[in-house]
Protein backbone atom coordinates (compact mmCIF):
# COMPACT_ATOMS: atom_id res chain seq x y z
CA UNK A 1 0.00 0.00 0.00
CA UNK A 2 1.18 3.48 -0.82
CA UNK A 3 2.16 5.85 2.53
CA UNK A 4 3.76 8.78 3.15
CA UNK A 5 3.09 11.92 1.02
CA UNK A 6 -0.56 12.38 2.23
CA UNK A 7 -2.04 15.56 2.07
CA UNK A 8 -1.86 16.36 5.65
CA UNK A 9 -5.41 18.61 7.47
CA UNK A 10 -6.75 19.66 10.83
CA UNK A 11 -9.57 18.65 12.03
CA UNK A 12 -11.35 21.25 14.10
CA UNK A 13 -12.16 20.53 17.51
CA UNK A 14 -9.71 16.77 17.32
CA UNK A 15 -8.43 15.62 20.89
CA UNK A 16 -5.79 13.69 21.85
CA UNK A 17 -2.09 12.93 21.27
CA UNK A 18 -0.11 15.09 18.40
CA UNK A 19 -1.92 17.77 16.72
CA UNK A 20 -4.68 16.07 15.42
CA UNK A 21 -3.19 15.75 12.18
CA UNK A 22 -4.58 13.38 9.23
CA UNK A 23 -3.84 11.66 6.46
CA UNK A 24 -5.57 12.44 3.11
CA UNK A 25 -8.19 9.56 2.62
CA UNK A 26 -9.30 7.89 -0.85
CA UNK A 27 -12.54 6.69 -1.41
CA UNK A 28 -13.31 3.37 0.60
CA UNK A 29 -9.84 3.71 2.81
CA UNK A 30 -8.86 4.32 6.85
CA UNK A 31 -6.08 6.15 8.50
CA UNK A 32 -3.98 6.06 10.98
CA UNK A 33 -1.54 8.33 11.89
CA UNK A 34 1.10 8.33 15.28
CA UNK A 35 3.24 10.91 16.76
CA UNK A 36 6.29 9.45 17.88
CA UNK A 37 8.21 11.33 20.76
CA UNK A 38 11.66 10.55 22.53
CA UNK A 39 12.46 9.20 26.10
CA UNK A 40 12.10 13.52 27.07
CA UNK A 41 9.18 14.06 25.13
CA UNK A 42 10.52 15.55 22.33
CA UNK A 43 9.55 14.63 18.51
CA UNK A 44 11.62 11.87 17.20
CA UNK A 45 12.10 12.22 13.62
CA UNK A 46 13.70 9.23 11.36
CA UNK A 47 12.08 6.31 13.59
CA UNK A 48 11.09 2.87 12.07
CA UNK A 49 7.31 2.36 10.97
CA UNK A 50 5.75 -1.03 10.06
CA UNK A 51 2.32 -1.62 9.77
CA UNK A 52 1.37 -5.48 9.12
CA UNK A 53 -2.52 -6.61 8.16
CA UNK A 54 -3.42 -8.71 11.16
CA UNK A 55 -5.08 -10.94 8.50
CA UNK A 56 -2.67 -11.92 5.75
CA UNK A 57 0.01 -11.24 7.66
CA UNK A 58 1.73 -9.20 4.92
CA UNK A 59 3.34 -5.39 5.31
CA UNK A 60 0.65 -2.93 4.85
CA UNK A 61 2.60 0.17 5.07
CA UNK A 62 6.07 0.85 5.48
CA UNK A 63 8.22 4.44 6.33
CA UNK A 64 10.41 6.47 8.95
CA UNK A 65 8.55 9.32 11.08
CA UNK A 66 8.98 13.26 9.42
CA UNK A 67 11.25 15.83 11.09
CA UNK A 68 8.49 16.14 13.51
CA UNK A 69 8.07 12.59 14.62
CA UNK A 70 4.48 11.94 12.65
CA UNK A 71 4.22 9.11 10.38
CA UNK A 72 0.67 8.81 8.42
CA UNK A 73 -0.66 6.23 6.26
CA UNK A 74 -4.38 5.30 4.52
CA UNK A 75 -5.36 1.68 4.28
CA UNK A 76 -8.00 -0.56 3.68
CA UNK A 77 -10.05 -1.25 6.29
CA UNK A 78 -9.37 -4.11 8.99
CA UNK A 79 -6.76 -4.86 11.35
CA UNK A 80 -3.28 -4.50 11.80
CA UNK A 81 -0.29 -4.42 14.02
CA UNK A 82 2.15 -1.56 13.99
CA UNK A 83 5.43 -1.30 15.32
CA UNK A 84 7.79 1.49 15.72
CA UNK A 85 11.58 1.19 16.20
CA UNK A 86 14.40 3.65 17.28
CA UNK A 87 18.39 2.97 17.38
CA UNK A 88 18.86 1.83 21.01
CA UNK A 89 15.42 2.48 22.00
CA UNK A 90 12.22 -0.45 22.80
CA UNK A 91 10.58 -0.78 20.20
CA UNK A 92 6.29 -0.01 20.44
CA UNK A 93 3.87 -2.63 19.72
CA UNK A 94 0.10 -2.06 19.14
CA UNK A 95 -3.08 -3.68 17.09
CA UNK A 96 -4.77 -0.92 15.66
CA UNK A 97 -8.56 -1.33 13.88
CA UNK A 98 -9.11 1.01 10.81
CA UNK A 99 -12.53 2.04 9.23
CA UNK A 100 -13.38 3.45 6.25
CA UNK A 101 -13.41 6.94 5.71
CA UNK A 102 -12.29 7.63 9.66
CA UNK A 103 -8.74 9.01 10.32
CA UNK A 104 -8.44 9.34 14.21
CA UNK A 105 -6.02 11.87 15.46
CA UNK A 106 -2.78 11.36 15.75
CA UNK A 107 -1.88 9.34 19.29
CA UNK A 108 1.67 10.03 20.42
CA UNK A 109 3.93 7.33 20.99
CA UNK A 110 6.84 7.42 23.53
CA UNK A 111 9.81 5.61 23.13
CA UNK A 112 11.56 4.83 25.84
CA UNK A 113 14.87 3.74 26.24
CA UNK A 114 16.23 0.21 25.75
CA UNK A 115 17.90 -2.04 28.57
CA UNK A 116 21.65 -1.39 27.98
CA UNK A 117 23.29 -4.71 27.48
CA UNK A 118 25.50 -6.17 30.18
CA UNK A 119 28.99 -5.10 28.95
CA UNK A 120 31.59 -8.19 28.76
CA UNK A 121 34.23 -8.79 31.63
CA UNK A 122 37.67 -7.50 31.60
CA UNK A 123 40.19 -9.42 29.56
CA UNK A 124 41.00 -10.52 26.27
CA UNK A 125 38.92 -11.45 24.00
CA UNK A 126 40.39 -13.20 20.21
CA UNK A 127 38.20 -12.84 17.42
CA UNK A 128 37.06 -15.65 16.20
CA UNK A 129 37.26 -16.02 11.89
CA UNK A 130 34.59 -18.33 10.67
CA UNK A 131 32.00 -16.21 12.65
CA UNK A 132 33.93 -13.14 11.81
CA UNK A 133 33.15 -11.33 8.92
CA UNK A 134 35.47 -7.95 7.20
CA UNK A 135 33.93 -6.37 4.28
CA UNK A 136 33.97 -3.52 2.19
CA UNK A 137 31.46 -1.78 -0.81
CA UNK A 138 32.90 0.66 -3.12
CA UNK A 139 31.30 2.21 -5.98
CA UNK A 140 32.68 1.31 -9.66
CA UNK A 141 32.99 4.25 -11.43
CA UNK A 142 29.81 4.51 -13.60
CA UNK A 143 28.52 1.40 -12.54
CA UNK A 144 27.26 -0.60 -10.00
CA UNK A 145 29.08 -1.27 -6.16
CA UNK A 146 31.48 -4.11 -5.70
CA UNK A 147 31.14 -5.68 -3.10
CA UNK A 148 34.64 -7.43 -1.36
CA UNK A 149 35.77 -9.37 1.62
CA UNK A 150 39.14 -10.15 3.45
CA UNK A 151 39.56 -13.69 4.14
CA UNK A 152 42.58 -14.16 6.60
CA UNK A 153 42.82 -11.44 9.64
CA UNK A 154 43.72 -11.79 13.17
CA UNK A 155 43.05 -9.35 16.30
CA UNK A 156 41.54 -9.24 19.66
CA UNK A 157 40.02 -6.97 22.32
CA UNK A 158 40.89 -6.01 25.26
CA UNK A 159 38.35 -5.47 28.03
CA UNK A 160 39.63 -3.06 30.86
CA UNK A 161 37.79 -2.84 33.89
CA UNK A 162 36.73 0.68 32.56
CA UNK A 163 35.23 -0.02 29.31
CA UNK A 164 36.51 3.04 27.95
CA UNK A 165 40.02 2.19 28.38
CA UNK A 166 39.67 -0.71 26.31
CA UNK A 167 41.40 -1.95 23.37
CA UNK A 168 40.70 -3.50 19.75
CA UNK A 169 43.82 -4.77 17.27
CA UNK A 170 43.16 -5.68 13.78
CA UNK A 171 45.43 -6.96 11.33
CA UNK A 172 44.24 -7.90 7.48
CA UNK A 173 46.34 -9.95 5.22
CA UNK A 174 45.65 -7.73 2.43
CA UNK A 175 46.50 -10.15 -0.02
CA UNK A 176 43.37 -12.10 1.14
CA UNK A 177 41.38 -9.33 -0.59
CA UNK A 178 38.45 -11.23 -2.76
CA UNK A 179 35.23 -9.47 -5.12
CA UNK A 180 34.94 -12.59 -7.06
CA UNK A 181 36.50 -11.68 -10.43
CA UNK A 182 39.85 -12.60 -10.43
CA UNK A 183 41.75 -9.98 -12.69
CA UNK A 184 39.68 -7.24 -10.46
CA UNK A 185 41.27 -9.03 -7.72
CA UNK A 186 44.51 -8.78 -9.22
CA UNK A 187 44.30 -5.41 -9.62
CA UNK A 188 43.36 -4.34 -6.38
CA UNK A 189 46.30 -5.93 -5.21
CA UNK A 190 48.61 -4.36 -7.47
CA UNK A 191 51.14 -0.94 -7.10
CA UNK A 192 47.88 0.91 -8.12
CA UNK A 193 45.80 -0.03 -5.06
CA UNK A 194 46.49 -2.05 -2.40
CA UNK A 195 50.48 -2.81 -3.26
CA UNK A 196 50.48 -6.13 -1.30
CA UNK A 197 53.61 -6.71 -2.45
CA UNK A 198 55.20 -3.67 -0.61
CA UNK A 199 52.55 -3.26 2.38
CA UNK A 200 51.06 -6.80 2.97
CA UNK A 201 48.96 -6.14 6.21
CA UNK A 202 46.13 -3.47 7.01
CA UNK A 203 45.80 -2.53 10.83
CA UNK A 204 43.47 -0.83 12.73
CA UNK A 205 44.70 -0.27 16.49
CA UNK A 206 42.04 1.40 18.34
CA UNK A 207 43.29 4.45 20.77
CA UNK A 208 39.66 5.70 22.42
CA UNK A 209 36.41 4.29 23.13
CA UNK A 210 33.97 6.42 23.14
CA UNK A 211 30.02 5.85 24.15
CA UNK A 212 27.56 6.87 22.23
CA UNK A 213 24.33 5.92 24.05
CA UNK A 214 22.32 2.81 23.83
CA UNK A 215 24.50 -0.47 22.28
CA UNK A 216 26.55 2.39 20.41
CA UNK A 217 30.07 2.95 20.91
CA UNK A 218 32.77 4.81 18.82
CA UNK A 219 36.21 2.83 18.40
CA UNK A 220 38.74 5.75 17.56
CA UNK A 221 42.40 5.00 16.01
CA UNK A 222 44.85 4.74 13.69
CA UNK A 223 43.99 2.73 10.38
CA UNK A 224 47.33 2.15 8.22
CA UNK A 225 46.67 0.83 4.85
CA UNK A 226 49.58 1.55 1.76
CA UNK A 227 51.98 2.29 4.37
CA UNK A 228 49.76 5.46 5.37
CA UNK A 229 47.97 6.07 8.82
CA UNK A 230 44.85 7.56 9.24
CA UNK A 231 42.83 8.33 11.80
CA UNK A 232 39.42 6.91 11.87
CA UNK A 233 36.06 6.34 13.85
CA UNK A 234 34.41 2.56 13.32
CA UNK A 235 30.70 3.35 14.61
CA UNK A 236 29.95 0.25 16.68
CA UNK A 237 26.75 -1.32 18.01
CA UNK A 238 27.36 -3.88 21.00
CA UNK A 239 25.17 -7.25 20.63
CA UNK A 240 25.87 -8.62 23.86
CA UNK A 241 27.41 -11.83 25.24
CA UNK A 242 26.14 -15.45 25.19
CA UNK A 243 27.80 -18.68 25.79
CA UNK A 244 27.99 -20.56 22.80
CA UNK A 245 30.45 -22.48 20.03
CA UNK A 246 32.80 -24.92 20.13
CA UNK A 247 32.61 -25.59 23.70
CA UNK A 248 30.64 -23.66 24.93
CA UNK A 249 32.74 -20.99 25.43
CA UNK A 250 32.25 -17.36 26.51
CA UNK A 251 32.10 -14.91 23.39
CA UNK A 252 30.65 -11.50 22.82
CA UNK A 253 29.49 -9.59 18.97
CA UNK A 254 29.62 -6.70 17.76
CA UNK A 255 28.80 -5.23 14.06
CA UNK A 256 31.16 -1.68 12.82
CA UNK A 257 31.15 0.44 10.06
CA UNK A 258 33.38 3.23 8.75
CA UNK A 259 34.13 5.76 5.51
CA UNK A 260 37.61 5.72 4.26
CA UNK A 261 38.16 8.22 1.37
CA UNK A 262 40.83 6.51 -0.69
CA UNK A 263 43.23 9.40 -1.57
CA UNK A 264 43.89 9.47 2.16
CA UNK A 265 46.19 6.24 1.35
CA UNK A 266 46.19 5.37 -2.31
CA UNK A 267 46.90 7.27 -5.47
CA UNK A 268 44.50 10.10 -6.81
CA UNK A 269 41.60 8.53 -8.29
CA UNK A 270 41.19 11.06 -10.79
CA UNK A 271 44.62 10.35 -11.78
CA UNK A 272 44.04 7.17 -12.41
CA UNK A 273 40.91 8.27 -14.70
CA UNK A 274 42.88 10.20 -16.77
CA UNK A 275 45.24 7.27 -17.74
CA UNK A 276 42.52 5.18 -18.61
CA UNK A 277 42.48 3.04 -15.24
CA UNK A 278 39.04 2.02 -14.38
CA UNK A 279 38.72 2.11 -10.99
CA UNK A 280 36.32 2.34 -7.57
CA UNK A 281 34.97 5.47 -6.37
CA UNK A 282 37.17 7.84 -3.61
CA UNK A 283 35.12 6.30 -0.69
CA UNK A 284 34.96 2.68 0.46
CA UNK A 285 32.91 1.68 3.22
CA UNK A 286 34.16 -0.61 5.73
CA UNK A 287 31.73 -3.17 7.46
CA UNK A 288 32.81 -5.87 10.18
CA UNK A 289 30.94 -8.29 11.70
CA UNK A 290 32.61 -9.45 15.00
CA UNK A 291 32.57 -12.37 17.34
CA UNK A 292 34.95 -12.89 19.82
CA UNK A 293 35.94 -15.27 22.83
CA UNK A 294 37.29 -14.87 25.95
CA UNK A 295 40.45 -16.73 26.33
CA UNK A 296 41.34 -18.94 29.19
CA UNK A 297 43.43 -21.55 29.04
CA UNK A 298 41.32 -24.15 28.10
CA UNK A 299 39.66 -21.57 25.17
CA UNK A 300 39.14 -23.93 22.16
CA UNK A 301 41.14 -23.32 19.05
CA UNK A 302 38.56 -22.25 15.99
CA UNK A 303 38.91 -25.05 13.10
CA UNK A 304 40.75 -23.58 9.66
Amino acid sequence: MALALFRRKRQRGASGGGAGLVPYLPAGAGGVSRTVVDPLGQPLGGADVTVTSSATQRVAAKGTTDPYGLFSAALPPGRYGLVIAAESLQPHHETVDVLAGEAPPSNDVRLLSARQLELPPPGTWLFDPPHTAIRFIARHVGMANVHGRFTRFDGGIRIAPEMEDSQVEVRIDASSLTTGNKTRDGHLRSADFLDVENYPYITFSSSRFAYRGGAKWSLQGPLTMHGVSRTVALDTTYLGTVNGGYGEELRCAARATAELHREDYTLNWRTMLARGIAVVGPTVRLELDIQAMYRSHDTPTPPE
